[in-house]
């Protein structure tokens, strides 16, 4: 678990980042989460485990030949981002980040929160 820990505080070092999880798509717990968002992160890894897990059902049920690289739900104060993992040690996994609207510069989260992601083995 130190490598997820290592990982959880990666990500929250990105710039407007308030919370972060690595969130198991099947069962929707988190194995590791960070952060004070303002809001209950395992309730939301939960919740987001169900988002990912419709839209693979979309890709299988089009039969389209493709992953998803991640997803992005805009609040008016948030950022939402669902990175899926997809590599060998961290398949079956996804990355929830929080960020604040305000201090958050979307593209670079984006990209700094790819950076992160190629780390993640468990």
């Amino acid at each position: 678990m130190a490598q997820l820990d290592n990982v959880i505080a990666d990500l929250l070092a990105i710039e407007g980042a308030t919370g972060a999880a690595i969130v198991d798509i099947d069962s929707g717990m988190a194995l590791a989460a960070g952060g004070s968002p303002g809001f209950d992160l395992n309730i939301a890894a939960a919740g987001n485990s169900n988002v990912v897990r419709a839209k693979l059902r979309t890709i299988a049920d089009l039969e389209l030949k493709d992953e998803i690289e991640d997803v992005l739900i805009t609040l008016q104060g948030q950022y939402h981002l669902i990175n899926v993992l997809t590599g060998e040690g961290n398949a079956g996994l996804f990355i929830y980040l929080v960020l604040n609207r305000v201090g958050a510069n979307l593209a670079l989260a984006r990209h700094k929160l790819r950076a992160v992601a190629v780390n993640v083995a468990v």
